[in-house]
């Protein structure tokens, strides 16, 4: 049984509202009419196959990729007329990070703040708590250059918390990090929601999905395939005779490769040359 945290309730306003998206790159269409609601409060799992389209969809919500075509709202503004409005509401954290490395923790976070129009005084408590939390505050005059992997996973979650956003973009962020830190995001993450910010997650990692979020999306080859709270999602595949029931429905993971086709070849019919001489 996954182990999420509470849903939003019944009158939540939506956070995030995604109509007729489509998104094109030549003859490719990346996003393919694509249409989601996700209400303020959730934790929202965007989960789809390599290529399917996630990446692509956070861009456009965030503002760093137009549409081709199709309208899209964060808390109720429109991501192409009122751009500002929405990114002076939003955090993110993109899957390349995007941090200056010659900076230390420390004057990433300032600099944060100054784009977003802090005070000194807001920056220097907020700065301080947020590297404390994420411990990253042993080394004070350490280069970002000198982080490793997940450091700067949670340095750049960091920069993303540092205004107080409503809404949170999360672009794989368990991706490279090691379990201590991943639990340390996982609970920050489920407080967050716990005070009303919802976040948007694309994730790999069917395990920790399944912990953390209330609701989900599964997209492929651009088309948003099923959307819905998880546990009913999985409680509506019921399989014969593989002992998965109401009571005791599929993990997300079963339940994943069922919505989107992964069947594998049997382990006899793949590698023969690795088997060597009969």
């Amino acid at each position: 049984m996954s182990n999420v945290t509470g849903s939003p309730p019944s009158d939540a306003q939506p956070a995030i509202e995604i109509f007729n998206l489509v998104r094109r790159f030549s003859d490719f269409t990346a996003v393919d009419h694509v249409n989601l609601r996700v209400l303020r409060g959730q934790f929202f799992g965007f989960l789809g196959p390599n290529g399917a389209g996630k990446s692509t969809t956070i861009k456009i919500l965030t503002g760093l990729l137009a549409p081709s075509s199709g309208t899209l709202r964060v808390l109720g503004f429109d991501i192409e007329r009122e751009p500002t409005e929405v990114k002076r509401r939003i955090g993110v954290v993109p899957e390349d990070l995007n941090l200056f490395e010659r900076l230390t923790g420390a004057e990433m976070l300032t600099f944060t703040g100054r784009m977003y129009g802090l005070t000194r005084s807001e920056i220097a408590e907020r700065a301080g708590e947020l590297l404390a939390l994420m411990e990253l505050d042993d080394n004070p005059k350490k280069l970002i250059v000198e982080y490793s992997h997940g450091m700067k996973k949670k340095l750049s979650l960091a920069c993303a918390l540092i205004h107080r956003p409503e809404v949170l973009f999360l672009d794989e962020p368990f991706e490279g990090v090691d379990a201590i830190a991943s639990r340390t995001l996982k609970a920050l993450l489920q407080q967050l929601t716990a005070r009303g910010i919802t976040v948007f997650l694309t994730s790999h990692v069917l395990e920790i999905v399944e912990r953390i979020c209330t609701d989900i999306a599964i997209i492929s080859q651009g088309r948003l395939v099923v959307a819905g709270p998880l546990d009913e999602l999985r409680r509506g595949i019921q399989v014969e005779g593989d002992g998965h029931s109401a009571d005791n429905p599929l993990s997300l993971e079963d339940y994943f490769i069922r919505i989107i086709g992964g069947a594998r070849p049997s382990n006899d019919d793949v590698l023969q040359w690795l088997r060597g001489k009969q």
